[in-house]
This record gives structure tokens, C-alpha cells and sequence, in this order.
């Protein structure tokens, strides 16, 4: 499988590098030198200057080393570039959004070239940049070993100290057939030219114009050591890599698709300092040990049974005890705001479905039909919306009932492909907390206000406090409606969400198919961002359900619809609630919130009756009476991160006191029954942190 051909497209992946089979045209080649005007773009300030024809972006840029490509009249372009006469050209430095990408793309190939020359017979795949790194997918005989990959990362540190120049080459269709003729991937990927997609990464490879690849030259001799189907742009050379690391391998599909070969991939990721990668990891380090995952195992908190299927969750006693504490507090908060429980079945008649537009827009993320009463399909639902439009029309509506808010928490199902299944945060069965608005067009403004104003303080009661608003506007190809009720609909979610005064960031295209939607994005306490609250304006819904309610006039008007999930789904808002506190909730939260530790066995009667009457209190009081020396117990519980330990030896008992350890191993002495029970109802009343 070697290939040792020295021709147009094949060199020998046993050397480094091969002798390039290409050569540029002649650096003496004589050509007219004229005046070229450009602009230099940097933030708000425009410099105009005039250079001579063949002027690249790099000499536009020279001695600014953090500058490692430019957008050249709003496209991407490597520094190599010739700029023309009236180009706008702005600097593209390696700690911005587009540099980072660059930076990560250029690793991949590093990686892909490393992975070539060690293991030759390897097919290329794709590999695109992705947040905080890369990766690159191959066609092997064999998965990839922790050995293998560090000997990738060994030869890719390798190419980076060579300085391998990343050149640019355009190619026609027929002759990227022919270079690339041992590579099957490449050889598909060059038949989408024009249609190829951004969700699989494709698009880094093919666009709609030009194909190009880019070749790896070695900095003395300018003999080629590799090269790769790519549409740029990309670092001036290897060297140009700061700092990298190669993370894990996982088995992945061709193009995203069960139907297609099952590939390896290797992920990666590359920064612009060796602090920055430093930082990274130390960051991926608290991450993996806050992994809701691993936390729900070690807490005993819920499991993903394999009998019962992937992404369908079970809690155990104590995870349902802290699931119970967040939906009863909730329930309490939406009855004092004025919001009516209804209960939905899960299944329906897809004809439902069809009516609500699900089957026509998102009938791949739902369960296959079930035929029953003589073939007619019923689905497990995705969605309560459309149920809850039933609720409404049930009977007679007059505007006096409006606005009326329908809450349910309503458990849905949704056909996630498997590799995107991540636990609790990407399941496929979740209870939503659901509710729907139905409101009219006055009330509209002021019932979004309310109902954004009510999300963030609910979230901020669970312990949630930097926030920013994302705004999904419609996707142009997947929408139903008119334009008119569109911009209507999204001018006001904006001006509600600029009334906060928090950071409003766009969305465009994100929204569902009938509304624009403002989005509650959270960070947690290690700084990740997570999607929380959703808010979807909709005048589409009740137009397709016929919707109607009786006007002050009589007359028979449509209300506005108002989607709004809290949490988003249960099991999802318990999974970030646990990494956020990493499994050490606040008292409130806390399945058992004091745990009675004797010194002896003496001691055990004792606490008992000081757990009863803490109990009397609505506390969670629990005593640790196993054969177990007290030390052992005490480490015992500071793993399952219980919030109160209640000490008790012979001096407490005899003075009717009890001595606190707290979870952070400070302690306090000789506490009275009665103040220590206050001492931890007041904590779990004001929802505080101990």
C-alpha cells in the first residue's frame, strides 16, 4: 500500500519529504511594476497606501509577528497574498477568532503529515478546526494506540521545528482527481465542490470556487514533504505553531453518517503561547473533575442503564431527592407567577405532528412512527407545544382569560444520533419544564418582560449569576410564516432583551422553524458557557391550530403564542448544576444536609434524637451509626460532600451541645441542639454556600 511513484500526485510517504514534481514560475521572470492602493483596516481607523504590483500581505505587515494572515476585501487569505489595486486589507493575528481557527486548521495538517509518514497506508479524511482545537479523521487498519499517539505528537514537533512552508496551489477538477487518486475520501470530497457542508466539516476542504492544495515545502530546498486537498488559508510556516497537544482518539463515521465507513479520529488542540495550552489543560483537568458523569456515579446520584438504552437516564434515591428540590421550588415559583399546571400524554397521533409542522421540519429527531388501531402512526412526542394548543382550544377563550400561561413538566423524546448522546446534557428521553403563553398582541411586549425577568431570577436563585443573551433570528430556508410576522417578532424579542442590560449576542439563522427565540446563555463556575432559558415568540403556531379567542369587541382574534422552557430539560439542568458546585450542592440542594457522626457508640442515641428533631424542621439529617471509626466516617462523608458533619462526644453530650466540620475541614465547638438546627435551617432558607 506504499506508494514509492514519484509522478504528478504521488511521492514516496516512507521519506520526510520527496522532490517536488512542481516548480512556480521563475523568480527572475521579468513583469510590470505599477502602483497598487490599498487600504490597511485595523479596528475603526483606515490608512491608505500606495505599494508596487506583487506586494503580499505579509511585507504589508512585516515585523508584526502575532499577525499571521489577512482579510483581504472580506475574505480569508494567507500572507503570501498578492494584494490588488482598492483592497480593503486588515490584519488577522493569531489570538483572534479567525487567527485561532487558522492556527488550529495548520496543526491538523501538521498532525495528518505526522500520521502519513508513520503509518503510510493511512487514508485522509477530513480534519477541521472545532472550539479550542482539531481534529483529523483517517481510514486505518487498526485503532490508534496512547502509544501511537505520542509518537504522532513526537513527529509532528518534528515538522514544526522544519519550518515547512504551507503553500498555496490552484488546481482544476481533473488534475486534484489524478493527484489525489489514493485518497477515496478526497477524491468524494472534490465531487461536492459547491455543496459542501459546514456541519461535517467538508467545507474546509471544498467550496464553490477554485479548488486548491496546499502544499507542505521544505524551508531550504523547497522539495515537497506533503500535501492535502484544502481550502485555506493557513499559517506562513510550521514554525508558526506555538503550542499543541494531542488529547484522545475515538472512532467516528465518514461524514457524520451511520451509513458510511466508521473512521479514527484524533483530536488535538494548539494555542498561541505555551501558557495559554498550559492554562488549557489545567482548565480540562477541573472540567473532567467536575464531569457530571463521573460526580453522579461517585454520589450515587443516577445511572444510564445499558438494559434500558442509550441517553435514558434513571435516578437513584439521592439524585431523586435533589431533582425533587429543584422541580417543587419551581412549581412554587410559577403558581406565585400566575402560571396553570396541565398534564400531556407521551404519544400522539402523528397527525398532530403534521399539524404543528414537526413531521415536515423535524421528523429527524423523532422516535420512528408506531402503527396501531389499524396503521394509523403514532409518535412519542418531541415537543408539548402542540398539545398544550389543544388545552386551549378545548373550549371557548374570551380575552379576559388572557394571558393565559400553561406550565407542565412534560417529559419528551428525541432520536439524538448516538455520538452526540453526552449523559445527562444530551439525552433522549427528558422531562421539560414547558410552558406556553397565550397572550394578545398589547399584552405581548409586557408578558415577554415578565417572563424574562422571571428565567433570570429563578436561575439566579439555583446559584446562576453571569449571564448574556443570545438572539436567534430565522433560518432562511427552514421557516414557516410570512416576513411580516417574522421582523415583527424578532424587533420585539430584541427590544425586550436589550431592557435587561445584559450583553445581547446574534444568532442568526438559529431559530426554530415558527419563531425567533432569545436564549439565557450561563456561565458556570469555571467559566464554561452553558444554554439555559429559552424564550420563543410565535405568531405561527396559532394560525396553523386555528387558534381564537373572543375579543372586548366580540370579535373572534389570534393570540400570540410565547414558548418558554426554564431549565430546557430537567436531567440537562441537573447535570450543570452538578458541575457547577462539582458536586458539593448548597444545603437547600443537598440530598442529605447534616450527617450525625458519633465518637462512640455512646454517642449514637444521642444524635438520633438530634436528627429527629431536626427532621421536625424539614431538614435531611442522617447518622453514621456503622462500625466504622470516626475518622474513616468523617472521610466518608467529605467525599459524598455533605454540607454539616455533627460531631458528638462525651463533652456535647454531657453539656447538650453538638460541634459542626464543615465540608471546608473547618469546624466550630460546643454548639446548643437548638442553634445548631437554626444554624442550618437559616443556610438552607437563604439557599446559601457552606
Amino acid at each position: 500500500m506504499i506508494s514509492t511513484r514519484t509522478g504528478p500526485g504521488r511521492y514516496d510517504r516512507t521519506h520526510a519529504c520527496a522532490q517536488v514534481w512542481r516548480r512556480g514560475p521563475a523568480f527572475s521572470q521579468e513583469r510590470p511594476v505599477s502602483d497598487v492602493r490599498v487600504i490597511i483596516q485595523r479596528d475603526s481607523e483606515r490608512e491608505e497606501r500606495v505599494v508596487t504590483t506583487g506586494t503580499t500581505a505579509a511585507e504589508l505587515f512585516a515585523g508584526e509577528r502575532s499577525v499571521i494572515a489577512a482579510r483581504v476585501s472580506g475574505e480569508l487569505k494567507d500572507l503570501a497574498h498578492e494584494v490588488g489595486d482598492g483592497d480593503t486589507v486588515e490584519a488577522v493575528e493569531i489570538s483572534s477568532p479567525d487567527g485561532l481557527d487558522i492556527l488550529r486548521h495548520s496543526t491538523a495538517h501538521v498532525m495528518a503529515q505526522a500520521v502519513q509518514e508513520l503509518f503510510p497506508e493511512a487514508k485522509l479524511g477530513i480534519g477541521p478546526p472545532v472550539k479550542d482545537g482539531f481534529y483529523y479523521d483517517f481510514d486505518v487498519e487498526k485503532p490508534f494506540t496512547p502509544e501511537d499517539l505520542k509518537a504522532v505528537e513526537k513527529r509532528m514537533q518534528e515538522i514544526q521545528k522544519r519550518g515547512q512552508r504551507f503553500s498555496r496551489r490552484v488546481v482544476t477538477d481533473d488534475a486534484a482527481r489524478e493527484e489525489l487518486a489514493d485518497e477515496p475520501y478526497k477524491l468524494e470530497l472534490i465531487g461536492l465542490k459547491g455543496s459542501a457542508s459546514h456541519d461535517d466539516g467538508a467545507d474546509v476542504e471544498v467550496g464553490a470556487g477554485e479548488l486548491t492544495i496546499y502544499d507542505n515545502l521544505d524551508a531550504k530546498t523547497g522539495e515537497l514533504c506533503w500535501r492535502d486537498l484544502c481550502r485555506g488559508p493557513h499559517l506562513p510556516t510550521t514554525r508558526n505553531i506555538p503550542a499543541f497537544k494531542l488529547m484522545r482518539n475515538a472512532a467516528a463515521y465518514w461524514r457524520g453518517s451511520e451509513k458510511n465507513p466508521m473512521l479514527q479520529r484524533i483530536y488535538g488542540t494548539a494555542w498561541p503561547s505555551k501558557d495559554e495550552l498550559k492554562a488549557h489543560l489545567e482548565f480540562l483537568a477541573e472540567a473532567e473533575k467536575r464531569d457530571h458523569r463521573k460526580l453522579g456515579s461517585e454520589l450515587d446520584l443516577f445511572s444510564v442503564p445499558e438494559q434500558i438504552g442509550s441517553g435514558l437516564a434513571v435516578f437513584h434515591p439521592k439524585g431523586g431527592i435533589i431533582r425533587r428540590v429543584m422541580e417543587d421550588y419551581s412549581r412554587r415559583k410559577h403558581e406565585e407567577a400566575g402560571y396553570e399546571f396541565v398534564y400531556t400524554p407521551h404519544a400522539t397521533k402523528g397527525k398532530l405532528f403534521e399539524t404543528s409542522g414537526h413531521l415536515d421540519w423535524y421528523a429527524d429527531g423523532m422516535y420512528p412512527p408506531m402503527q396501531l388501531d389499524e396503521g394509523v402512526d403514532y409518535y412519542l412526542k418531541p415537543m408539548n407545544c402542540p398539545m398544550h394548543n389543544l388545552i386551549f382550544d378545548a373550549r371557548g377563550r374570551s380575552y379576559r382569560e388572557l394571558p393565559l400561561r400553561l406550565f407542565e413538566f412534560g417529559t419528551v423524546y428525541r432520536y439524538e444520533k448516538s455520538g452526540v448522546v453526552h449523559g445527562l446534557t444530551r439525552a433522549r428521553g427528558f422531562t421539560q419544564d414547558d410552558a406556553h403563553i397565550y397572550c394578545t398582541r398589547e399584552q405581548m411586549s409586557d408578558e415577554l418582560d415578565k417572563t424574562l425577568t422571571f428565567v433570570l431570577n429563578l436561575l439566579r436563585d439555583y446559584g446562576l449569576t453571569d449571564f448574556y443573551l443570545e438572539l436567534s433570528t430565522k433560518d432562511e430556508t427552514k421557516f414557516v410564516g410570512t416576513d411580516e410576522a417574522w421582523e415583527e417578532a424578532t424587533e420585539t424579542l430584541r427590544q425586550v432583551a436589550e431592557k435587561q442590560g445584559l450583553p445581547l449576542v446574534p444568532d442568526p439563522g438559529g431559530a426554530a422553524f415558527y419563531g425567533p427565540k432569545i436564549s439565557v446563555q450561563t456561565r458556570d463556575a469555571i467559566g464554561r458557557t452553558w444554554q439555559m432559558s429559552t424564550i420563543q415568540l410565535d405568531f405561527n403556531l396559532p394560525e396553523r391550530f386555528d387558534l381564537e379567542y373572543t375579543a372586548a369587541d366580540g370579535s373572534k382574534t389570534r393570540p400570540v403564542m410565547i414558548h418558554r422552557a426554564l431549565f430546557g430539560s430537567i436531567e440537562r439542568f441537573f447535570a450543570v448544576m452538578l458541575e457547577h458546585y462539582a458536586g458539593a450542592f448548597p444545603a437547600w440542594l443537598a440530598p442529605v444536609q447534616a450527617v450525625g457522626i458519633p465518637v462512640g457508640d455512646a454517642h449514637v442515641e444521642y444524635l438520633e434524637k438530634f436528627a429527629a428533631d431536626a427532621k421536625k424542621q424539614g431538614l435531611r439529617v442522617e447518622v453514621d451509626s456503622s462500625s466504622d471509626r470516626m475518622q474513616k466516617k468523617i472521610r466518608t462523608q467529605q467525599k459524598l460532600k455533605v454540607p454539616f458533619m455533627v460531631i458528638v462526644g462525651d463533652d456535647d453530650m454531657n453539656a447538650g451541645t453538638v460541634s459542626f466540620r464543615y465540608r471546608d475541614g473547618s469546624q466550630k465547638n460546643g454548639i446548643p441542639r437548638d442553634e445548631a438546627i437554626a444554624e442550618i435551617v437559616d443556610v438552607v432558607e437563604r439557599r446559601a454556600q457552606v
